[in-house]
């Protein structure tokens, strides 16, 4: 697990230990650490010695951070020049730099772009995990003329401009090659948009594991979805494995049907009982004979499809739903939705589900546990928030999502993030697989189907959830380009389909033994 804790927790945490170790240990170890990592990366470029470093320093405790690390630099042959922003400098750190060599100058006029942009490594210690905000002058200059140079950029703790607790980016911000976090994960280091100017991130630890409280959030690691993965043993059967109803697809989408089935299938339910109209059962007889369809058109079901509790009593005993894929939204598709909603049994509801859910919030009172599977403009009709607030605050808007409404809600979208129900006491997950490639038509199709043959199989929704988006990130970068990466995830490879997701779902799944997995 990467656990990662809000400011408050971290701050605290700081506080208890810096009461154990003599005064500066903390800073000291943070330095020690961040300046590892700056030499292991001056090492690929030519080595620490005659390398030129050049530190942005801030006014707090992370510009002392950068400025102790700077120093050990000076002290191995790095030529360091610290640019101070604000009125003042870590006067510890600062007195370090200039016995160690390096020399300290001001952020005034154009000074410090010439020393930037000649740069080998580029430190960036404006702000700490305490700001709030865009970067203002001068430290929004300097971040420009960071992200211009052809140095390395290092952040200290995160980047700077972004926001600790949500990675909500307000304005300027420091786009880094490495970040170095100290002590434990922050979630804006795993959220997006605050990830995507995080580069790859490193945790140094200095001790404050045991003052730390339960995490905030957590981005299960292949270890983890591995442990969660249900497994079948000597005395399965197709039924002890779970058997999913999948109510979707209709006679215009049919490929909802077909897609969210394979989802289904490779995800490892037992079975699966599919509910859908006649021209899509035709369809997915052709790709997946084993599944066993009921069709809202047959004969002696029609009237029933008003309410929809006939077909569900045909359809047959099962230990999960997924209601909502490609299944319409006319008074038919919304009898049904209802009767899957007052079964007994966990229900993962998707895109049409939702979009009737909007009219129908009461729907969602009921005992069994509920998963939604949103995008932000899904989510958007559901809660009646901008859609554009939702993608720039998605932590934010899931959580409240899932207090408001009950459920758990996993929001789809650059980061697939999980938020459980208030009562539940969860942390936040977040994922960390995936690629661009993965915005195409049909691809949440397989993500419905794969999650609800998790919960056939008795994960609890958000493991459900967490496991479900990790394979399905993992089958979209194998389809892409054959690997496993891990780090920022650009769109490398070759454009994928949603059929191309269903196939690798089981190489996602052997992969999760390899160890360059996320």
């Amino acid at each position: 697990m990467r656990n990662a804790h809000a400011v408050a927790g971290v701050r605290a945490a700081e506080s208890a230990l810096m009461r154990l170790v003599p005064e500066g240990a903390l800073m000291q170890r943070a330095a020690s650490g961040l300046a590892s990592a700056c030499a292991r990366l001056l090492g690929s470029v030519g080595g620490v010695y005659g390398s030129r470093v050049v530190v942005l320093a801030g006014t707090g405790d992370n510009g002392g951070d950068a400025l102790y690390a700077a120093a050990l630099l000076a002290a191995r042959g790095a030529s360091v020049t610290a640019v101070a922003v604000g009125s003042r400098v870590h006067e510890g750190g600062a007195a370090a730099l200039r016995a160690a060599g390096g020399r300290l100058t001001a952020a005034d006029g154009s000074g410090p772009g010439p020393v930037i942009a000649a740069a080998d490594l580029i430190i960036d210690g404006l702000l700490g995990i305490g700001g709030h905000g865009g970067l203002r002058e001068p430290a929004a200059s300097l971040a420009a003329a960071a992200g211009q140079a052809q140095g390395l950029v290092v952040a200290v703790d995160l980047p700077s401009g972004i926001d600790a607790d949500s990675g909500e980016v307000a304005g300027a911000a420091i786009r880094a090659d490495v970040t170095v976090t100290f002590g434990t994960w922050k979630p804006g280091l795993l959220i997006d948009p605050g990830r995507t100017y995080c580069g790859v991130t490193e945790l140094v630890d200095i001790g404050l594991g045991p003052h730390l409280g339960p995490p905030d959030v957590v981005a299960a690691q292949a270890a983890d979805i591995a442990a969660w993965l249900p497994h079948p043993d000597e005395e399965s059967d197709k039924y002890r494995r779970g058997v999913l109803g999948l109510a979707a697809g209709s006679d215009r989408f049919t490929g909802a049907a077909v897609l969210s089935t394979g989802g289904a299938v490779h995800g490892g339910a037992g079975m699966v009982r599919l509910v859908t109209a006649g021209v899509a059962a035709a369809i997915v007889r052709q790709s997946w004979p084993e599944v066993v369809i009921t069709t809202t058109d047959a004969p002696g079901t029609v009237h029933a499809a008003r309410t929809g509790e006939r077909i569900i009593e045909v359809a047959g005993r099962v230990q999960a739903w997924v209601a909502g894929p490609g299944m319409g939204t006319g008074d038919a598709s919304a009898g049904l939705l209802k009767a899957v909603l007052a079964a007994d049994v966990p229900v993962l509801v998707d895109a049409d589900g939702i979009t009737l859910l909007a009219e129908h919030r009461g729907w969602l009172r009921r005992s069994a546990p509920t998963l939604i599977t949103p995008h932000a403009g899904e989510l958007s009709r559901l809660i009646g928030a901008d859609r554009a607030d939702i993608e720039a605050h998605r932590l934010r808007y899931a959580t409240q999502a899932a207090a408001e409404l009950g459920c758990t809600v996993l929001l789809k979208g650059s980061t697939t993030v999980i938020a459980s129900p208030s009562g539940d006491k969860q942390p936040v997950l977040v994922n960390p697989t995936g690629t661009p490639w993965l915005a195409t038509a049909g691809s949440g199709d397989v993500l419905s189907g794969l999650a609800g043959a998790m919960l056939a199989q008795g994960l609890a929704p958000a493991q459900a959830a967490a496991t479900a988006a990790y394979l399905h990130g993992i089958a979209a970068r194998l389809a892409a380009d054959g690997v496993t990466h891990t780090g920022p995830r650009a769109a490398t490879g070759a454009p994928i389909g949603a059929s191309d997701l269903v196939g690798a779902i089981p190489a996602a799944i052997r992969s999760l033994a390899a160890p360059a997995n996320a």
